[in-house]
């Protein structure tokens, strides 16, 4: 898939999406995140995996002890999976694959604290664009290796497991869940284009992970209809799933996303939401059954 380099590239605010013409009185399109970016990336040190078959991974972690946590407490532990293109942006992915603000201390303290890990796919831009060596089944185990080495040294403060991730990123969530289906407790998969097999889905849900399934009506790259639509009869009969089908997907100030680098995918970087909790920013949950946000969801189940 050909995606935009952003350093390189300055997001366009003078071009109207498509999708436009289908907002409502009163609704207003936002260009940036209200939150603060690359503030937190120095909290997160950086580590390096060797793998033969796929070239030595470098993983970002944020350790909650060390930056002031209880040494004696238990915390869960959160995997963001990044989308296509960003392990280009070296710590920067962190930023990009929505894990920063979870190391902020306000998301720590909702979350009563929580490990977090960053994995970066060993991507390459050809000169066409094209970006290779994207996340894929070769990665499954060497990724899992990675968290389970992480829980090993810190095994005194290690409770419950999640993993979450959009674009390429919900892909490779699912493809985790798929291989691993009894080791997470929560996944978040987001924005993606691919959905397991029935079967498989059966698994998942029985295995006991509590899933949220995110994905906008107007994502303008995995398609609603296509990547959804023909699924929602099956995906309402699984235990354990929560089903996050906005109309819109926003940014913190209530205007509609839109990100324009080349094309636009402000619908599709539902990551942008997550990362601002799915709330807005004054006090309001994205979703009535999220009240708390994406911090009070992961406190709630790591005290189950």
């Amino acid at each position: 898939m050909a995606l935009p380099d952003f350093k390189k590239m300055e997001q366009d605010k003078n071009v109207i999406p498509d999708w436009a013409k289908y907002m409502k009185e009163g609704e207003f399109i936002s260009y940036s995140t209200t939150y603060p970016t690359r503030k937190y990336l120095s909290l997160f040190d950086k580590y390096s995996y060797p793998c033969n078959d796929t070239g030595d991974i470098t993983y970002y972690v944020y350790d909650p002890v060390k930056h002031g946590a209880d040494p004696n407490g238990t915390y869960p532990v959160t995997m963001w999976l990044h989308g296509a293109s960003n392990s280009l942006m070296g710590d920067g992915c962190i930023m990009c694959c929505g894990a920063e603000q979870y190391a902020s201390p306000k998301y720590q303290q909702e979350m009563g604290g929580a490990y977090i890990i960053v994995p970066l796919a060993n991507e390459e831009r050809t000169e066409e664009g094209q970006i290779l060596n994207g996340w894929g089944k070769v990665y499954s185990a060497p990724v899992k290796a990675i968290y389970d080495k992480v829980c090993e040294e810190h095994s005194a403060n290690i409770g419950k497991k999640f993993v979450m991730g959009a674009s390429s990123g919900g892909y490779f969530t699912w493809q985790l869940l798929e291989d691993y289906e009894n080791y997470f407790d929560g996944a978040i998969p987001i924005s993606s284009g691919y959905m397991p097999s029935y079967e498989a889905l059966d698994r998942i849900s029985e295995s006991g992970t509590e899933v949220i399934i995110a994905h906008g009506k107007h994502d303008e790259m995995a398609t609603f209809d296509e990547c959804i639509v023909p699924h929602i009869e099956k995906l309402e009969t699984l235990k354990n799933f929560m089903l996050f089908f906005p109309e819109w997907v926003y940014n913190g100030d209530g205007g509609l996303s839109s990100v324009f680098y080349g094309f636009e995918m402000g619908q599709h970087c539902m990551i942008n939401w997550v990362q601002n909790n799915l709330m807005f920013d004054n006090g309001t949950p994205a979703d009535e059954r999220l009240p708390k946000g994406v911090t009070g969801w992961i406190k709630s189940v790591a005290e189950k």
